[in-house]
């Protein structure tokens, strides 16, 4: 049994009441989307901006209700919990955000942060609660003293760490890491990285880490899953998807990260795409890629394609695979 299991999730925004307050119109945020993690493992989640991979991670983290699906975390179905029942689970997902300042309450300290998620599970009181709360600064990297600051004497990095030790504190077993270095500074995103992967192999956490950097998502992911447009596209392997991608969105993404060797720089091919992205509010009922896919056919602007294992673990939706 998987860790997670989502199925058919999807998330719409209500953009407008319609007549006599029914809602119209819908920002398809995420739209069908089916994927599992296995326990201690990384799935990668890319692509490009607005295509729903935050919205995704906060859904199954249930920041947001889901409209249609279902989220089940080690067999237990959550997606229709109330506030109440979902305290338990609280405690084994947590989320790191993307951005560490805005993450962070600038009226508490370092101290108040991490340590009010071990006040509302009920984990520690008095010492022991405070030698909790120095124990975790430590292991990412902060000093004791750092728990009496505030967010705002922080470096990017520092903040980041923060955020780190607030979810690691209660001891989850699965973390959302929703962009966790696209603020940082490239030496910085490295270290965040390696801690992470330090944690996962200590502790053994399962993540789903959320970025758009498709070297830094290729190092630390097990298997990794394109996104465009609210669905998933691809879902393979991390070294099957870099060395054979299927979708043409995927080796679009794969061809725009930059080579570090000159030679084979010049000798590489970028792709480029054209046409326009449909909207989230009216997306089309066939595939919806077809506007700027290069291999689009008249069949693509019929049917949408399926979303199917065409390699034993690698999954594609296109006709022509």
């Amino acid at each position: 049994m998987p860790l997670l299991d989502v199925r058919n999730l999807k998330k719409y925004f209500p953009l407008k009441r319609g007549l006599f307050g029914s809602r119209a119109n819908f920002v398809k945020a995420v739209d069908d989307v089916s994927l599992s993690i296995e326990r201690g493992e990384t799935l990668g989640l890319v692509g490009e901006s607005g295509c729903g991979k935050t919205t995704v991670g906060r859904t199954i983290a249930r920041l947001y209700d889901p409209s249609e699906g279902s989220i089940r975390y080690d067999g237990t179905d959550i997606s229709h919990m109330t506030q109440r029942e979902l305290v338990p689970f609280r405690r084994k997902i947590q989320m790191i955000f993307q951005d560490p300042f805005s993450s962070l309450d600038p009226r508490m300290t370092v101290g108040d942060i991490v340590g009010e998620a071990i006040d509302i599970h009920g984990l520690a009181t008095g010492q022991e609660r405070a030698e909790r709360i120095r124990s975790i600064l430590s292991s990412v990297g902060l000093s004791d003293w750092h728990a009496n600051r505030y967010p705002h004497e922080f470096s990017g990095g520092q903040r980041q760490r923060i955020g780190i030790a607030r979810a690691l504190v209660v001891e989850p077993s699965f973390i959302v890491c929703d962009e966790p270095i696209s603020a940082l500074d490239v030496s910085i995103q490295a270290q965040i990285v390696n801690m992470l992967e330090d944690f996962q192999e200590k502790f053994g956490l399962t993540y789903l880490f959320i970025a758009h950097d498709l070297s830094m998502v290729k190092h630390i992911s097990t298997r990794i899953g394109v996104m465009y447009l609210g669905s998933l596209v691809e879902l393979a392997g991390s070294n099957d998807l870099y060395e054979t991608p299927l979708h043409p969105y995927t080796k679009s993404l794969l061809s725009a990260i930059p080579i570090p060797d000159p030679i084979e720089a010049a000798n590489s091919r970028r792709i480029m795409l054209e046409g326009e992205v449909p909207s989230p509010i009216d997306t089309p009922p066939w595939c919806k890629f077809v506007s700027r896919c290069p291999q689009a056919r008249s069949i693509c602007g019929e049917d949408p394609p399926e979303f199917r294992e065409v390699a034993s673990g690698h999954f594609a939706a296109c006709h022509f695979i």
